[in-house]
């Protein structure tokens, strides 16, 4: 984490001012939620639409906080808080945190996408670690406060990051980019996520192609070489992007693409083949079922390729990862039967990849999918919704339940292809439950998705 002294702390944030007498207060992490333990830490006062941070500086000082960041022009800070008096808090938290990246002799990967980023992220910093030591965002602070935070906290001795990119409009991730300035910038999938927000999936391509404006000259780029939204800004871009531009995806025409997969419950087997003929990196293993998440593998086989890393420990890092939560999480309901809880997020491209899985996990049960809400589809909701359910095979999947709004119109399409007793729409999230409790049995399969604000999750807990 950062560990500097209250002047240091000024220096690196233009404009900044300071009591001279506070100049060696020492500094060691930095935090900006006053209910949390803050001993030592720079606190950082937030300003909200309906909360003001600089409100809650006395309970961080209760807290431990050592110093205080302090908008200028919001009274005095608390009496026994030393303060970094800036214009604006964020802004200065920003501007702190990439003053701290370029401190530190670490090379940044940064990572975005419309869906399956954080899996990739835990993937790159799984094949990593088996070799160095590594810093990645924790949960997903991925925005432009959770970015510089995480940041803030990289210890000094990390030789790599791992640094997801999230975004809901255009020149957000270039903003981050610049705070990250990263070594390698890897770009999994364009989808329809956002579409709310930025109108078109040439939108959110440009939108998330905007991780290459801090991208270090003799860095590499990496993306999904299956997207001709992306092919083509590389083929635009290309006189300001770096010499090392590595493709991934399905086709063979990429530099790297998954093959011989198998998928079980406990995770998905591959090997990672060449574009170029070379020989396949066999054997590998990640502890997430799907072959989505042999896709997103390739994205991590690239970076630990580029930088070194051997085969056998590539293959050790990848089986050893620690999935973030929600990501195709496996659990045991109370009934016996199996519940992939990969409801953190959902897009149509990811709903659709989700439901490829659970067609093709071995079951001897019943396979159910239990279905929400996709948001931030703008005027496209609805078609978006009932084009993923024309896509359910009624052949490879046995019931589908869906919860909210939007997804009945998934259960609409399905319904006069599966017949009655095998489709429901709900609005209840604890008459969806109890449905589950009955139906679920000990063989059965029962995949979970949807948006985060539907918080599928809830029903999950229902029936563990």
């Amino acid at each position: 984490m950062i560990r500097a002294t209250l002047a240091e702390i000024a220096a690196m944030i233009p404009g900044a001012g300071f009591d001279g007498r506070h100049a060696d207060v020492a500094i060691a992490g930095a935090g900006r939620d006053s209910r949390e333990e803050l001993s030592g830490r720079l606190f950082v006062p937030l300003i909200g639409e309906r909360f003001d941070g600089h409100d809650f500086a006395a309970e961080a000082r209760r807290r431990g906080a050592a110093a205080t960041l302090w908008q200028r022009g919001r009274g005095e800070p608390p009496e026994g808080l030393p303060a970094v008096f800036v214009e604006d808090t964020l802004e200065a938290l920003q501007q702190l945190a990439a003053a701290w990246r370029r401190r530190l002799p670490v090379k940044v990967i940064g990572v975005t996408g419309s869906c399956g980023k954080t899996s990739t992220k835990d993937m790159i910093h799984a094949a990593l670690s088996s070799v160095h030591r590594v810093h990645k965002t924790t949960g997903n602070l991925n925005n432009h406060i959770g970015l510089p935070l995480s940041i803030l906290e990289m210890a000094e001795d990390a030789e790599f990051a791992v640094l997801e990119m999230g975004m809901s409009g255009e020149g957000e991730i270039a903003a981050l980019s610049s705070i990250a300035a990263p070594d390698a910038a890897v770009i999994t999938n364009i989808g329809e996520a956002h579409l709310l927000q930025l109108g078109s999936r040439e939108a959110i391509a440009r939108a998330k192609f905007e991780i290459t404006a801090g991208l270090k000259e003799d860095g590499a780029f990496i993306c999904n070489g299956d997207e001709p939204l992306l092919a083509r800004l590389v083929d635009r871009e290309a006189g300001r992007l770096p010499k090392t531009v590595v493709r991934f995806g399905l086709s063979p025409d990429n530099d790297y693409f998954p093959a011989d997969v198998a998928v079980s419950p406990e995770g998905t087997r591959f090997s990672a083949a060449r574009g170029d003929g070379g020989e396949p990196i066999r054997d590998l293993f990640v502890p997430l079922p799907g072959r989505h998440n042999a896709l997103n593998a390739m994205a991590a086989v690239a970076v630990a390729r580029l930088f070194g890393v051997p085969e056998d420990r590539l293959r050790a890092g990848l089986a050893a990862m620690k999935p973030t939560g929600m990501r195709s999480e496996t659990l045991r309901a109370a009934s016996g039967a199996v519940l992939i809880n990969d409801a953190y997020n959902a897009s149509p491209t990811a709903m659709k990849a989700a439901l490829a899985l659970l067609e093709e996990l071995p079951c001897r049960g019943r396979k159910i999918a239990v279905l929400g809400d996709m948001l931030e589809l703008g005027e496209a909701g609805e078609s978006l919704h009932r084009d993923v359910g024309a896509g359910i095979d009624p052949e490879g999947i046995d019931h589908v339940l869906t919860y909210g709004g939007l997804a009945a119109y998934i259960a609409e399409e399905c319904l006069p292809r599966f017949g009655d007793g095998r489709v429901e729409a709900y609005r209840d999230k604890e008459a969806l439950a109890e449905r589950l409790k009955r139906l679920a049995g000990p063989d059965d399969l029962v995949l979970f998705k949807a948006s985060r604000g539907m918080r599928l999750e809830e029903v999950i807990q229902a029936l563990l």
